[in-house]
């Protein structure tokens, strides 16, 4: 049983149907990536799994459990947490609070487990432990983009929603995000990514989806992809 598994499923925007009778699933322990051009329903799809869209046909099931009308909240308490794309960070709060925020949904048995699930984030992050009390909104656009993945770290998901983590990030900061995700990956938790970057996302998935004008046109192992020369030439520029 894969631990996200979509099955033909539909959401629209009025009457446009920005994505039409995808499946796709993901294994417990995966790193997958949805890759596609602006437009192709990428975004629309992680806004359905997380909940903030809902679908109009089809089935999401998390971990056996059908998900598919689930309120956003409850789904984070399931263990489906999102870091969005364009980071929605608190701009007011600091870090440590923008972090808190993460954890409101998470009961932690003990005080000493919080701390722990916040000192992780601090190892993955030394840049966020340096800034705890700086106020998010002055943080620099690689700053900012971890404080969105450690504040979603800070809910213990089992699965992680990536939504475009390296957009508007330099080219040394889109490598230093990506070797954390991999170690986040690494770790244990089941990662679901959608970028842009389709070079260094398809090098770290173990599988990958191509969507085209909200439909799945390919998926297979990430490297496999990586090497097709129909996907070198509609996404790495390569002829």
């Amino acid at each position: 049983m894969a631990l996200l598994e979509i099955s033909d499923m539909t959401v629209a925007y009025g009457r446009i149907e920005a994505v039409r009778d995808v499946s796709l699933k993901v294994e417990e322990g995966e790193l997958v990536t949805l890759i596609g051009a602006n437009g192709a329903g990428k975004t629309t799809t992680m806004r359905a799994v997380s909940g903030i869209r809902p679908v109009a046909r089809g089935r999401i099931m998390f971990n056996g459990q059908d998900v598919t009308r689930m309120k956003p909240h409850l789904r984070v308490v399931a263990g489906i947490v999102q870091a969005p794309e364009g980071r929605g960070i608190f701009p007011g709060m600091t870090v440590v609070e923008n972090l808190e925020m993460g954890a409101y949904a998470r009961t932690f048995p003990t005080k000493a487990e919080h701390d722990k699930t916040l000192d992780r984030v601090y190892e993955l992050f030394p840049r966020l432990a340096e800034r705890s009390t700086q106020v998010g909104g002055t943080l620099s656009g690689g700053e900012q983009q971890m404080l969105a993945i450690g504040r979603a770290l800070m809910a213990r998901p089992r699965l992680l929603l990536l939504d475009e983590p390296s957009m508007g990030l330099a080219p040394m900061v889109i490598q230093q995000i990506f070797r954390i995700i991999s170690e986040i990956n690494a770790q244990g938790t089941t990662v679901l990514l959608v970028e842009q970057n389709a070079q260094q996302a398809l090098s770290r998935s173990h599988r990958a989806y191509v969507l085209e004008t909200g439909e799945v046109v390919n998926s297979g192992p990430g490297k496999e992809l990586l090497a097709d020369p129909s996907i070198k030439e509609a996404y790495l520029g390569v002829a």
